[in-house]
């Protein structure tokens, strides 16, 4: 990537997804054919409803939709799903109204293409409070500082995530055996620190993100979706065997865990800055709200199935992530290592949209011969600072929920509404609307209040659970 481009070109808005930033909005088409008309363009590199529907899917599945069964746990096995189902049903709100801004302010300023950025910082500047007109700049730099702490936080949970499941693996592999159908009692072989295992990745994800080339990327991407396909088939496989009685587990938690349940659904939810750049890429843009829609209730159904049958089948054992509860048996064993390798390469993908707002920065005010160094400096710089968050707060769940409540709540909640309320104030806006949208956005605020308050809280107290120890269920 040369610093040339890093410097002229403008940043595409990824969000939280992982699709592959080859499949950015097409660039340089400035000129439309007539004054105020509106088109989406790329006609010549455009996608199918189908691909759109892919990576929409893929954009929304990774270690979020894993740690659900353990959020469904802290709201309750009624509550739980329930929850998801609204937070879900909004969030798609919330996607939607973010498209029909961009497309507001296409037609009006005769634009291509707004990110959400650029959505925002136009919002502000059609607010009729004069001192949010005269800081709507502030709105770009709002949304990439939340950009920025979203993937970084996807980053570190990326590391813990590694680190829990190879240290399982391998504590495992001498009472690891060919029956998955048996509950036996396996003595896990003590190793090192999980936090040992994070600094062990370091040297191999840094090499990883020194891979700037996007086609490259887009290669680490089919990997990564292949392997993490081939783990859900096989996790689902095993969850819906032998349910035990759900009788005794509580239909609604204890209200202090709900928070932490908020952070986890909003930080598996929280994909709304995927929906710009994959409407941009349609052959067919008319029939993006469709596949919006179609392909949020498939994500829907999905979280909610595997929240609640993963709480189902391993009940108050579930852990972090409900790879940490299969078997210990080389079949399930291969799934957790699948999807590691999966969310190992999907680390660079989820590093881009960091590294594109924040690397140029510092290349621009470098010494031409230094901008290589400069620019893998910065990336080495980012990553160690991601292990090093991960270093300090080695629990699974609570970096999840912290990540969610702190910055996914802000893009996916609380911001899309204020937005709206923005753009078409001025145009006459039903009381109704605005009392909707505040609503929306009273609620991801005290979401992010408490989600936030609740996991530092937990973060500070000494943690009395035990080490990871693999909980198998008989199939008698």
């Amino acid at each position: 990537m040369s610093t040339q481009r890093l410097r002229n070109e403008d940043y595409h808005d990824y969000s939280s997804t992982d699709v592959s930033p080859e499949e950015s909005p097409s660039e340089g088409l400035n000129n439309l054919s007539s004054p105020g008309s509106y088109q989406r363009f790329g006609e010549s590199n455009s996608t199918t409803w189908f691909q759109t529907l892919i990576h929409l899917l893929k954009g929304n599945i990774g270690t979020g939709l894993l740690g659900l069964p353990l959020a469904v746990k802290n709201a309750g096995i009624l509550m739980g799903p329930l929850s998801l189902l609204v937070i879900g049903i909004v969030a798609v709100h919330c996607m939607g109204i973010l498209v029909k801004c961009a497309h507001h302010f296409c037609r009006r300023l005769n634009k291509p293409f707004v990110d959400y950025g650029d959505t925002v910082m136009y919002g502000l500047e059609s607010s009729p409070c004069s001192w949010l007109r005269n800081h709507a700049h502030w709105g770009r730099h709002v949304v990439d500082f939340f950009l920025i702490v979203t993937q970084l936080g996807f980053c570190c949970v990326y590391f813990v995530f590694l680190a829990d499941n190879f240290k399982q693996v391998i504590e495992a592999a001498n009472g690891t055996t060919n029956n998955c159908h048996n509950n036996e009692t396996v003595i896990l072989t003590p190793t090192m620190d999980s936090r040992l295992y994070m600094l062990a990745f370091l040297p191999l994800l840094v090499l990883l993100v020194f891979v700037r080339n996007l086609r490259a990327l887009s290669v680490f991407s089919l990997l990564a979706n292949i392997s993490m396909l081939v783990s859900l088939v096989m996790i689902y496989q095993f969850i819906v065997q032998r349910i035990p009685d759900p009788s005794h587990l509580p239909l609604v938690a204890p209200w202090k865990t709900y928070p932490l349940f908020f952070g986890t659904a909003i930080f598996a939810f929280e994909g709304i800055g995927m929906v710009l750049p994959l409407e941009n890429k349609m052959k067919d843009p008319q029939k993006f709200p469709l596949i919006l829609y179609g392909g949020m209730i498939i994500i829907t159904a999905l979280y909610i199935s595997l929240g609640c049958l993963g709480y189902l089948q391993f009940g108050a054992n579930i852990q972090g992530s409900i790879t940490l509860n299969l078997p210990n048996c080389w079949l399930y064993q291969s799934v957790k290592l699948l999807y590691s390798i999966g969310i190992f390469f999907t680390y660079a993908l989820q590093f881009y949209v960091p590294a594109e707002i924040i690397i140029p920065f510092f290349v621009a005010r470098a010494p031409e011969h230094c901008e290589l160094v400069v620019d893998l400096f910065v990336r080495t710089v980012l990553v160690c600072l991601t292990c090093i968050l991960a270093i300090l707060i080695p629990r699974l769940d609570l970096v999840i929920s912290l990540v969610g409540s702190v910055s996914s709540s802000a893009l996916a909640l609380i911001i899309p509404p204020l937005l709206e309320i923005t753009t078409y104030y001025s145009e006459g806006m039903s009381s109704l609307i605005i009392a909707k949208d505040a609503l929306i956005s009273l609620l991801g605020f005290v979401g992010f209040v408490v989600g936030t308050y609740e996991a530092l809280y937990e973060l500070i107290q000494p943690s009395n659970a035990p080490v990871f120890i693999n909980i198998t269920r008989a199939f008698a």
